[in-house]
């Protein structure tokens, strides 16, 4: 398991802060980050959450996919590499 996971089904209230509280209840957040459309600068509805220990990860995953954040519900994956999506 790694520590990074993706978070889809965001709300566009959500933002970087509040989606980091919601996974610091689980373990110390490295990292959140919330994608913004460039031209817009509105959420794409997706981000991504890195946690200091890939238990912290694995427990945040299952306790929060499915639940509610900011009126949506959110799904919560383990991230992949871009590069491991690219066949050749």
């Amino acid at each position: 398991m790694t520590e990074k996971l993706f978070v889809g089904g965001l709300s566009w209230d959500t933002n970087d802060e509040s989606l980091s509280n919601a996974f610091g209840q689980f373990g110390a957040v490295k990292e959140a980050k919330v994608i913004l459309d460039r031209e817009t600068g509105r959420s794409r509805g997706f981000g991504f959450v890195t946690m200091s220990e890939p238990e912290a990860a694995q427990t945040a995953m299952q306790e929060l996919d499915g639940s509610s954040l900011d009126g949506r519900a959110i799904r919560v994956n383990e991230a992949t590499d871009r590069l491991s999506l690219i066949h050749i």
